[in-house]
């Protein structure tokens, strides 16, 4: 018979990654993220594309802790973080890239939305993490950001999909200074972003 609770369905499936990975490596959180990237893709081939800049998962949780805000790329992304875990640290969930401010400086510029939204966000004040699943373009700009005009980027999850300059900005986020959790190669999205998320509010 076919088990219809969430709950026992998603510890099955944790099970069997565990089974499958049991040569794991890394501390006890760094697995519980890589586990919840395979569980968010089901590709057990992505065991060894989870990147993380030294210490970054306690760096992400003490942002999250003190109440940084998240800052998304799109919707779908922001749609799948448990806000209301984010809200007992004190922290907000945002995504700009529908504001009509935005729109109108990207008809404007010529450049993304993605990008402009992001300009927008880094203006904000207090500590910020952005989590990028889906554009590419939104985390070359935060790059371009911290090491052409010194912007501080506190944090990064970064994990956009696709064939157009996903894999080039991941790998260039990976060989720079911001504190990072990053997913190499074409694969990532929304998805993973956001399970990379939830399993530090979870911790």
């Amino acid at each position: 018979m076919q088990d219809n609770n969430p709950e026992k369905i998603e510890s099955k499936s944790m099970k069997i990654i565990e089974k499958e990975l049991n040569q794991l490596k890394g501390s006890e959180r760094e697995k519980q993220v890589i586990k919840r990237v395979i569980h968010a893709t089901a590709d057990l081939n992505l065991v060894d594309k989870v990147k993380l800049s030294p210490d970054g998962i306690n760096q992400l949780r003490s942002l999250i802790e003190s109440g940084a805000d998240i800052i998304t790329d799109v919707n779908m992304l922001k749609a799948g973080i448990n806000t209301n875990k984010l809200k007992e640290y004190g922290g907000q969930l945002k995504c700009y890239i529908a504001d009509q401010q935005i729109r109108e400086e990207a008809k404007k510029t010529g450049l993304t939305r993605s990008i402009m939204s992001m300009r927008k966000a880094v203006k904000e004040p207090g500590k910020k993490v952005f989590a990028i699943g889906n554009a590419p373009t939104a985390l070359f700009e935060l790059i371009r950001l911290n090491q052409e005009e010194n912007i501080q980027i506190d944090f990064i999850v970064g994990t956009p999909v696709g064939f157009v300059g996903a894999a080039e900005s991941k790998d260039k986020l990976i060989a720079s200074d911001i504190p990072h959790i990053s997913l190499q190669g074409r694969k990532g999205g929304s998805a993973v972003a956001a399970s990379i998320i939830n399993s530090i509010l979870y911790m």
